[in-house]
């Protein structure tokens, strides 16, 4: 133990004196009945003494001062382990150790503070290394010995840097230290990390003498790695993460822009595993808007996966063709239809086209017949683009041209050719047509072969019922086959290709409607446009070994910014492979229209946690000098204060060395127990009673999804608050309900989420007859358009696809008494119970909302369903933090608030049932009135 100010211990000498002092104090006065003559009997006179204090009261004053002093002194308790003695008996100097790469961001402030305790029992000026590379590229260097005060200043203004440690580096700094002749001990503040220098780093560490690793082994470190190829067009996400012993779920924001959350997307971890991997579910016109995958609750860049061009919906232009865009069966229809959802279109000439960027130009029969379109396409092709030709009675081969012959390219280092109208093909064609079936043809409509290992439509189904009935026939030749990526039974060439330049060319042998085959009618054909546009990279597409310059790079906190000193260009074709690095730190790097995107998790690998070095100490585990001082002060303050009570209780004569009054001793008793008495508190309430019989709640009923259970549980809760802020409806928190099992009297509204799997059940059927006959209310939500049921709007672009709920529907729905039904519009009651609606929407808008035709008199005329497909539950919910984690399309926070609006429209719908009803005859009674 130390002091820090040991000459206030010089106040001790007062202690003597103070014992001195208080036993000469009077003893306090004694009470006597006052009988006046007793004064004049035995009146005689004495010599009177001072009595002393008593010895506990001397005592308690004592240790109260001497306590008193001894806090003031500052006392520190130490509790480190027994210093390692250097040569010459003196403590061993110190060397701190600490990673500051991308995996010591989520716990820096429990690092900093590890670092603070090592320093706090220091006696010597202490040397720092820091194992990452700093901002302008220095490598990991030790320090000069610093006193420990700078040495806090100099940590409080560090940051971890957003690239991984450079181990190497630091091992060689500690191989200099230890060659000098420095021997002390190492404090090594680890990460939890392996990395492949860890070897070399343990014996430079172990060689400087003791040491000492603090670790924390219980720490969550995950990265965003790149997604494994699934090959379909939607958006993947991939964590790698240490092992855990228990299982796990991680989630995933995708983010606009703007900041804003457009999804949250759950990701599982297994006990002991390493990887997980999850679909982010949006409609394409969301996830274009996605700027960045970011782990919740893991801060740094490893969480984080920018998203570039490459991620992006691609822009395709369709050329086209004067007098063939026939409603429904003309050139383009097919493609519009199949490319819609998931690519950026554009119309128009072939010329209007080529002015902006675009990956993918799509050119039917007869598109490409003016020379000038064909040289513009010609150069576009050659700059990265992908040219997709369908085929038709326009498109003639000729024997005599090879377009892939050398002499039949434009020369690319001078101005290019006119090119004919067939060397924009991949293959040389044959003169005419081939027809399969019909009147004047022997043969029968050829089926499709599987997809060649090498196609980019390989791992796609091929129907039994896509057939080809005309085609334009490939000459033969030797390298036939590897320009092949589809093919009919008979093994002639469906879709060719052939590379130009630094772009591509595509063709269909039969046309893009569906006279030559009815490919185009099938989903095939939308898989494989798919295939092909998620394959081109587009006109601004950077060569090889173009070099990008950074242009913005990510921080610690995952913040984009501007690059660092020591950030250098990268070659285009090196991203993806490269490690993020002082160098190449993680970020955006190229111009706008190619920017290319160089994140963490990109080339990390594996992560496996780090092997201890020396003694291992947890993380917040590290003891520390404890100052006993506050603790001393308080003690002595509490003495003094209880000295004070007794010296009152003793003034009044309370406190005797004798025994105690009867009457005082019944009175001290009370008091007491009055002290010790506890409280009176409520009887609890009866075992059994719900809550919803106490207050107003919501239900949802339960669907055995637990994503889609707990979208229900935050969407009611966000409309529960809605409504207590603006009405004077009183809800509480929403309750799952199981019909059949709960009592659902107590629930005005229930909210029933349609799920694909649902099944019939008897007694969920009966339990919701009886709610309804009651009044009740039931808000059906199918959350979704099913593609799959007759009549779908094909206005309906922005809303999910829900396949199988319409199916689901009709199961859920059989047997229960739903009357006749009718489109709910502004002017029925619902449209204006407490607000004034025009439209009811919820994550998606333009949806046809269906409530019944005519009321049950007995219920107020309330309707007992509404049944919609708006995804309320999304719209309304709000998540633990408060934010509204699921994006509304397509007007965004306005139509969030409609939703909301509904959702108060339909609770107090539910609460009051058709008391406005009598709005609708307002018109009519102020005319009279007026007459």
């Amino acid at each position: 133990m130390i002091f820090q100010l040991p000459w206030l211990l010089a106040a001790l000498a007062v202690l003597p004196a103070l014992w001195l002092l208080l036993r000469t104090l009077p003893p306090p006065p004694q009470r006597r009945a006052f009988p006046a003559i007793m004064l004049l009997r035995g009146l005689r006179a004495r010599v009177t003494q001072a009595a002393t204090a008593p010895l506990w009261l001397l005592l308690l004053r004592c240790a109260a001062l001497g306590g008193l002093i001894l806090g003031l002194a500052g006392p520190v308790l130490r509790q480190d382990r027994p210093r390692q003695a250097a040569p010459g008996g003196r403590d061993a100097d110190l060397v701190v150790v600490l990673d500051n790469g991308w995996a010591a961001t989520p716990d820096w402030s429990r690092r900093l503070a590890a670092v603070d305790a090592v320093l706090d029992r220091a006696t010597h000026p202490v040397r720092l290394l820091t194992t990452a590379p700093g901002p302008a590229g220095e490598a990991p260097a030790i320090g000069a010995p610093t006193p420990q005060s700078l040495l806090r200043g100099m940590l409080a203004s560090t940051r971890p840097m957003p690239w991984p440690t450079d181990r190497a580096a630091a091992a060689r700094a500690l191989r200099a230290l230890a060659s000098g002749g420095w021997r002390g001990r190492a404090v090594y503040v680890s990460d939890g990390l392996a990395g492949r220098d860890d070897p070399a780093f343990a014996a430079a560490l172990t060689a400087l003498g003791p040491v000492e690793t603090v670790i924390d082994r219980n720490a969550t470190i995950a990265v965003l790695t790149p997604p494994p190829a699934a090959g379909d067009q939607q958006l993947h996400v991939a964590i790698a993460a240490l092992p855990s012993p228990h299982p796990r779920q991680l989630t995933v924001r995708a983010e606009a822009a703007d900041g804003g959350v457009l999804s949250l997307v759950p990701v599982p971890l297994a006990a002991g595993a390493r990887q997980g991997s999850a679909t982010v579910a949006l409609p394409a016109e969301l996830r274009n808007r996605i700027d960045r995958l970011a782990l919740r609750d893991m801060p740094g860049p490893a969480g984080v996966r920018l998203l570039d061009e490459g991620d992006r919906r691609r822009p395709v232009g369709l050329i086209g063709v004067v007098g063939t865009d026939t409603p429904l069966v003309g050139t383009l229809f097919y493609l519009r239809r199949a490319l819609s959802p998931t690519a950026e279109l554009r119309e128009g000439p072939a010329a209007t086209l080529l002015a902006r960027p675009l990956s993918v130009l799509i050119a039917p029969d007869g598109a490409l017949d003016s020379p000038e379109t064909r040289r513009a396409v010609t150069e576009w092709v050659r700059k990265g683009g992908m040219l997709i030709r369908f085929a038709g009675p326009l498109l003639n081969g000729s024997p005599d041209h090879d377009p892939t012959a050398p002499d039949s390219m434009p020369d690319a280092g001078g101005p290019p050719d006119i090119p004919p109208a067939d060397a924009l093909l991949p293959v040389p064609l044959m003169t005419g047509e081939r027809q399969l079936g019909g009147a004047m043809s022997w043969g029968k409509p050829e089926h499709l072969a599987p997809f060649p290992d090498d196609s980019p439509f390989h791992g796609l189904a091929v129907p039994v019922d896509v057939t080809v009935s005309r085609q334009v026939l490939a000459r033969p030749a030797a390298d036939l086959a590897t320009h092949s990526w589809a093919r009919l039974t008979d093994g002639t060439p469906l879709v060719t290709h052939a590379a130009l330049g630094a772009g591509e060319i595509v063709l269909f042998h039969v046309t893009s409607t569906a006279e030559w085959s009815n490919l185009p009618l099938s989903g095939l054909f939308v898989a494989m446009l798919r295939r092909l546009t998620e394959r081109a990279v587009g006109v601004d597409a950077p060569a090889d070994h173009t070099l990008l310059a950074p242009y913005m790079t990510l921080d610690a906190d995952a913040v984009l910014g501007p690059p660092p000193p020591a950030a250098r260009a990268l070659p285009a074709d090196a991203f993806g492979t490269t490690p993020a690095s002082a160098a190449h730190p993680p970020g955006l790097y190229g111009p706008h229209a190619s920017r290319r995107a160089l994140n963490l998790g990109d080339a990390i690998g594996p992560i496996a946690a780090q092997a201890t070095i020396g003694h291992e100490v947890a993380l917040g585990g590290q003891s520390r000098d404890r100052a006993l001082g506050p603790w001393l002060v308080a003690i002595a303050l509490l003495l003094l204060a209880l000295d004070a009570v007794l010296t009152l209780l003793l003034r009044a004569g309370l406190l005797r060395t004798g025994r105690l009054s009867g009457g005082r001793a019944a009175l001290t008793g009370i008091l007491l127990l009055a002290a010790l008495s506890s409280p009176t508190r409520a009887d609890p309430l009866p075992d059994g009673v719900p809550g919803a019989a106490l207050e107003t709640r919501l239900g949802y009923i339960l669907t055995g999804h637990a994503d889609l259970d707990t979208v229900s549980r935050e969407g009611l809760q966000g409309l529960s608050d809605y409504a207590n802020a603006r009405t004077s409806a009183v809800l509480g928190h929403p309750d799952g309900v199981v019909p059949g099992r709960d009592d659902l009297s107590y629930y005005p509204m229930l909210y029933w989420p349609v799920a694909a799997d649902a099944t019939i059940d008897p007694a969920r059927t009966a339990a919701l007859n009886a709610y309804m006959r009651h009044g009740g209310i039931l808000l059906i939500d199918t959350q979704g358009v099913d593609p799959a049921a007759p009549g779908t709007a094909q206005g309906t672009s922005f809303a999910a696809q829900a396949p199988g709920t319409a199916a689901a529907l009709r199961r859920m729905t059989r047997g229960l008494d739903v009357p006749p039904l009718t489109r709910l519009t502004d002017k029925h009651v619902l449209a204006h119970t407490f607000y004034l609606l025009h439209s009811f929407p919820g994550r998606y808008d333009g949806l046809p909302v269906w409530v019944a035709r005519e009321g049950d008199s007995a219920n107020d005329g309330v309707s007992p369903v509404i049944i919609g497909s708006a995804d309320w539950a999304h719209a309304w919910a709000v998540d633990a933090q408060g934010d509204t984690p699921y994006a509304t399309v397509p007007d965004g926070a306005a139509q969030r608030v409609t939703a909301y609006r509904f959702g108060v429209n339909a609770v107090l719908y539910a609460l009051t049932g058709n008391y406005k009803a009598d709005q609708v005859h307002v018109p009519a009674l102020l005319r009279r009135l007026g007459e």
